[in-house]
């Protein structure tokens, strides 16, 4: 009996011991981290109606204003195999599941295109922020981005992949 109760005693100052550890480690996406980050998009890895080939670059700056949710702004171009070149800029949240490096993000983009019409496109994606070192990630995600003006033919689903850099305050 006293070996099962030392046992139990043990098992118990273990997790209670691990489970303080925990609490004092800073998680990757904690307040006030700032984030840096570079995409590539289209690659004909992406569909709607209009466009052929699609190359489209892409700059991100962001600020932690909670634990896990990221507030951005982000500006970028984009090529297409028509020569219709357009220019985007806008503001994006993203949520991060701690546990797995899933990421959850919402935006809304101004795009001005140099031939046709302007647009506001809102869109939405899903991503994994895998790290390849303690600040530097590489961050496929998969992306909806829908057009107000031209629904139909405009609104696009695709793959991009990023760059990013998690910088302490």
């Amino acid at each position: 009996m006293k070996k099962i109760t030392f046992m139990l005693i043990a098992l118990a100052m273990t997790l209670a011991a691990k489970a303080q550890y925990y609490q004092y480690k800073p998680t990757p996406f904690h307040q006030d981290k700032v984030f840096f980050g570079a995409s590539v998009t289209g690659l004909d890895l992406h569909y709607n109606s209009i466009d052929d080939l699609t190359f489209g670059v892409n700059g991100t700056a962001g600020y932690f204003v909670a634990d896990d949710l990221m507030l951005s702004a982000q500006v970028g171009f984009n090529t297409n195999g028509k020569a219709s070149n357009s220019l985007t800029m806008g503001v994006g949240a993203r949520y991060y599941i701690e546990q797995n490096g899933l990421f959850l993000g919402a935006k809304v983009n101004y795009e001005h295109p140099f031939k046709d019409y302007d647009d506001l496109v809102p869109g939405v994606e899903v991503g994994y922020a895998f790290f390849l070192s303690r600040t530097v990630t590489i961050e496929p995600s998969i992306y909806y981005d829908m057009s107000v003006k031209d629904f139909s033919d405009r609104s696009t689903i695709g793959l991009k992949v990023g760059f990013g850099i998690y910088l302490n305050d």
